[in-house]
């Protein structure tokens, strides 16, 4: 439950930082520098278990791991901060919610997986739920909402990617060291984009937009990985899956808290149903021996 409510705040603090006057390249340019050096940590950690040491990386694992790394954390992370240049932080966090039901139409179009009707079912209500709050802000905000949920959309397609591509790579070398490993790439990335784009004058910006900065790589960034990682360890994806469902609410309500974000009807049942979506969708998934630890 921690570490769902620390990724929560993800959003609130990059809204927070965008009331400064940086942009998306700037914002996670800064996250991922002060992230690098503990994800830098966690790898080194994870490549010092005995698994690892019986498992060292070969070439295609390491082209494994860079694609991985440029897809899951980088792409999905740059659109996602795209996104919430234009939309709400509640209807962001419902929009990546929806990433187990991707995970399912995915898996069903590339690896003929099939879809039991339960489970087809239990994704229309949750797109349902995302619909209604995607209706109420478009009447309220305009056609920007549209573009930022375009873009939270394709960040969520992008991790279920990630997702999907990562399950026999994780087997092998072990998901703290992937993720480890992954996230390194990134921080790169994420780095050498803003140096490409903007000039070195760019990185002084107000004190306020670095403290958001190292709380969002420290809190919502590092320490909700390692939580989650921990959790699947103790309790397994499904019931870890499960449990983090009190995520979305956790943003919804930061966003009321801290933002001045509405809190309205259309936001609440928009949330019931996404939850109740995914909730009955990973309740399936468990029936037929599933797992799905995003």
């Amino acid at each position: 439950m921690l570490g769902a409510i620390a990724f929560s705040g993800k959003a609130i603090i990059v809204k927070l930082s965008y009331r400064y006057g940086v942009d998306a390249v700037t914002v996670i340019m800064y996250r991922m520098l002060f992230a690098l050096p503990m994800f830098i940590a966690v790898a080194w950690w994870a490549s010092k278990r005995n698994h690892a040491q019986d498992n060292p990386l070969t070439r295609r694992d390491v082209l494994a791991i860079m694609g991985l790394g440029f897809l899951g954390y980088y792409l999905a992370s740059y659109l996602d901060f795209i996104g919430l240049q234009y939309i709400t932080a509640s209807l962001e966090r419902l929009i990546l919610y929806l990433n187990p039901t991707l995970v399912m139409l995915l898996g069903a179009l590339l690896y003929k997986h099939p879809l039991h009707a339960k489970r087809v079912w239990a994704m229309a209500i949750s797109y349902c739920g995302v619909l209604v709050v995607f209706a109420h802000e478009v009447n309220f905000a305009g056609p920007g909402v549209v573009i930022g949920s375009a873009f939270v959309f394709a960040s969520a397609i992008s991790y279920a990617l990630y997702l999907m591509f990562s399950g026999q790579l994780v087997q092998r070398i072990g998901a703290m060291r992937l993720v480890g490993l992954a996230s390194c790439v990134a921080c790169v990335l994420a780095i050498a984009q803003f140096l490409v784009l903007r000039p070195l004058s760019s990185m002084l910006v107000p004190t306020e937009v670095v403290s958001l900065a190292l709380l969002n790589a420290t809190v919502c960034t590092v320490m909700p990985v390692l939580l989650i990682m921990l959790a699947i360890e103790r309790i397994g994806a499904a019931l870890t899956a499960q449990t983090g469902m009190v995520g979305p609410m956790s943003t919804v309500l930061l966003g009321v808290w801290v933002l001045g974000e509405p809190l309205n009807a259309w936001i609440g049942v928009g949330t019931v149903l996404v939850l109740g979506g995914v909730y009955l969708a990973s309740q399936q998934g468990e029936k037929n021996g599933l797992r799905h630890s995003g």
